[in-house]
């Protein structure tokens, strides 16, 4: 019964998800002179979190980097910039994981600036990020349930590509512009949060193992 009323909870709650989705055929703010230059996603075997579907490492690079030059390809500026993306893990949550837990689809990755003019990189060190699913206003919710690994994937790519965006804007001195304040977003935060993750999948199996008993 418990696990029959998680069930139809999480699928009100799926069913109820708007979508944090911009128009990407308008012309955007600039962010200072930036205008993008090369646009580059890598990733070497990213770790696979808990409960996840696989993805093969040409499917990120391929989904990262349309993501990011369908959204930052609309900026027209006069100085080039270079964006590096490093895909360090991800989990593309499966169906039919038990309602108690509700796993996330996670994309974790690291992004480094260039100046073109310069070859000089604007941020020494990675900034890490770990977005999850642009899906609906509650990002706890897992997705195994409505949407299959492919739209889950780009869901992710289109993510980053927002959260490498709000980093700029952020950061607009790096280009020219103004740093912005921006409101916090539940889908985007800061750092490798992937020990985070599995922590609360191993609490939330446990929790739905002595549920059944």
């Amino acid at each position: 019964m418990i696990r029959r009323i998680a069930v139809l909870a999480v699928l009100t709650f799926l069913a109820a998800c708007g979508g944090i989705r911009d128009d990407l055929t308008t012309a955007p703010d600039p962010i200072g002179n930036f205008l993008l230059g090369h646009n580059i996603a890598v990733a070497v075997d990213p770790q696979k979190g808990p409960f996840s579907r696989d993805a093969t490492n040409d499917e990120w690079e391929a989904a990262v980097e349309q993501a990011v030059a369908d959204r930052l390809g609309r900026y027209d500026g006069d100085a080039y910039y270079h964006v590096a993306i490093g895909i360090q893990g991800y989990v593309l949550a499966l169906p039919g994981i038990p309602a108690v837990y509700a796993p996330k689809s996670v994309l974790i990755f690291e992004v480094t600036f260039f100046e073109d003019a310069t070859q000089q990189k604007l941020n020494e060190e990675p900034i890490q990020l770990t977005v999850f699913e642009p899906c609906c206003s509650i990002p706890f919710l897992g997705s195994g349930l409505s949407k299959s690994r492919e739209e889950q994937l780009e869901g992710l790519a289109f993510n980053a590509a927002r959260a490498i965006e709000r980093t700029m804007r952020e950061n607009a001195d790096w280009f020219g512009g103004t740093p912005e304040v921006l409101e916090e977003d539940a889908t985007i935060l800061s750092g490798n949060r992937m020990a985070e993750i599995q922590a609360e999948a191993e609490a939330s199996a446990a929790t739905e193992g002595a549920a059944t008993q």
